[in-house]
């Protein structure tokens, strides 16, 4: 059995103190100078061209690029998950996880009943 990206390479984008703790354990670090959306935007598209499986983006910069991010996901395979930032969570991996699910199975199966 394959795994669909198995053997791909992953890569964290964001500011140094969120995405250098993924180099531990192989994911490629890059880091983006108080967020900069065109440089964010840039590294993205590059890394999706570049064929990696998956790509973390800090929740700020997954935020403010997040049409971008839409559009990515349309024309590539990579998938981009929203990674608290150093200074917490914003709520984006969790909504995106729900969103996700939603479409998947046709309903939220996270709803509080």
């Amino acid at each position: 059995m394959s795994v669909k990206g198995a053997g791909q390479p992953m890569a964290a984008v964001g500011e140094y103190e969120t995405v250098l703790p993924f180099q531990a354990v192989g994911v490629r670090p890059i880091i983006i100078k108080d967020g900069d959306p065109a440089a964010v935007e840039s590294a993205l598209l590059g890394l999706a061209r570049d064929k990696y499986a998956v790509v973390f983006v800090q929740e700020s910069c997954y935020v403010a690029s997040s049409g971008y991010i839409a559009d990515l996901n349309r024309e590539y395979d990579t998938s981009f998950i929203p990674v608290p930032g150093i200074k917490g969570s914003m709520g984006t991996g969790i909504e995106s996880i729900r969103s996700s699910v939603e479409r998947a199975v046709g309903m939220d199966i996270f709803a509080v009943k």
